[in-house]
C-alpha cells in the first residue's frame, strides 16, 4: 500500500470515528437543548468545533506549522462559550451557575492556550507533529481530534448553557464543584510555571525536573486538567438528569486522553528514551506518583 494512500485510510478512519462519536452524543443530550433555525444549539456546537477546525487546518496544512493548533483550540472553547450562552439566552437569561462555569472555563482556555502557544514559538516546534505536518491529509488528523477533544470536554457546559427553562439554585454540589476546580487549577498552573523556570536554567539542559510539584507527580499539571474538568463537571449536577448524565464523558475522557492515549503514554516514551538506563531517574520513577501530587509512603 503507497504512502497516500495509507495517510487517507487512516485519516477516513479518524474523521469517520469523529464524526460518530459526536453525532451520537449529540443525538443522546440534545433533548432540552434550545433550537436555532431548526436544529439543537449542542449540535450547533458540534459543528463550531469540528467546522473550526478544519477550516484552521487548511493554512497549517499549506505552511506546514503547528504553531498555531493549541491558540486556535483555546479560540474554539471561547467560541463555544459564548455561543452556548447566547443560545440558551433565547429561552432563558443565563443563570449564575452558566455565567460561573463559562466564566471557569474562559480563565482555564485563555491561560493554557496562551501558555501553550508561547511555549511552542519560544521552542520552535512542537515533536508530536514531526511526522504529520509533512502531509496535508495525514495532518488532519490532529485537528479533528483536537475538534473531537473539545466537544466532549466542553459537552458539560454546553448542555448546561443551552438547556430550555430556567436553572436550580446554587446549591452544595456547586460550591464543591468550584472548590475542586480552583484546586485542580492551581495545580496545574503551579506545575507549568515550575517546569518552565526549570527549563529556562542552562544548568538543566537535558535534565527531568524532579522539583516542586514534579517530585511528588511526574505529571502534577495533568492531575491538576483532570481535577479542574471534574469541578465543572459536578458544578452540573443539579441541571443533569436521565441521559444528560452521559455528559459526565467530559471528566473521564480528559483522565483516558492523558494517561492512555496522548498525554502520559508520549511522555514516558521520550523520557525512557533519554534517561531510561540513567539509574537515578529509576530511583525518581520509583518513589514518584504518576499523577497524585503526595509523597509515597516508603
Amino acid at each position: 500500500m503507497t504512502s497516500l494512500k495509507k495517510d487517507l485510510q487512516l485519516t477516513s478512519i479518524v474523521v469517520i470515528f469523529t464524526i460518530l462519536i459526536i453525532s451520537v452524543i449529540v443525538s443522546v443530550v440534545d433533548s432540552n437543548s434550545v433550537e436555532i433555525n431548526g436544529y439543537s444549539a449542542v449540535f450547533c456546537c458540534a459543528i463550531i468545533c469540528i467546522g473550526s477546525q478544519w477550516l484552521a487546518w487548511i493554512p497549517a496544512s499549506i505552511k506546514q506549522t503547528e504553531r498555531f493548533y493549541d491558540l486556535i483550540g483555546g479560540l474554539t472553547y471561547l467560541s463555544l462559550v459564548i455561543f452556548s450562552l447566547w443560545a440558551g439566552s433565547q429561552s432563558e437569561s443565563p443563570s449564575l451557575r452558566e455565567l460561573i462555569i463559562s466564566l471557569l472555563v474562559i480563565i482555564w482556555s485563555l491561560r493554557l492556550s496562551t501558555f501553550l502557544y508561547f511555549r511552542i514559538h519560544r521552542v520552535g516546534k512542537d515533536g508530536r507533529f514531526d511526522e504529520l505536518k509533512n502531509s496535508p491529509i495525514r495532518f488532519l488528523v490532529p485537528w479533528t481530534l483536537q475538534g473531537l477533544w473539545v466537544f466532549l470536554t466542553m459537552i458539560v457546559v454546553i448542555v448546561i448553557n443551552s438547556q430550555q427553562g430556567p436553572s436550580p439554585d446554587i446549591g452544595i454540589w456547586d460550591f464543591i464543584g468550584l472548590g475542586i476546580w480552583i484546586l485542580g487549577f492551581v495545580i496545574e498552573v503551579l506545575a507549568d510555571s515550575q517546569k518552565s523556570v526549570f527549563n529556562s536554567k542552562l544548568e538543566n539542559k537535558g535534565k527531568w525536573i524532579d522539583s516542586g510539584l514534579w517530585s511528588l507527580s511526574r505529571h502534577p499539571n495533568y492531575f491538576g486538567e483532570i481535577l479542574l474538568w471534574s469541578g465543572i463537571a459536578i458544578i452540573g449536577l443539579s441541571c443533569l438528569s436521565g441521559l444528560e448524565l452521559l455528559t459526565w464523558i467530559s471528566p473521564l475522557f480528559i483522565y483516558l486522553l492523558l494517561t492512555k492515549i496522548s498525554g502520559v503514554p508520549l511522555l514516558d516514551k521520550r523520557a525512557l528514551e533519554k534517561w531510561g538506563e540513567d539509574p537515578e531517574y529509576q530511583k525518581y520513577r520509583d518513589k514518584t506518583f504518576l499523577l497524585l501530587p503526595v509523597k509515597k509512603k516508603k
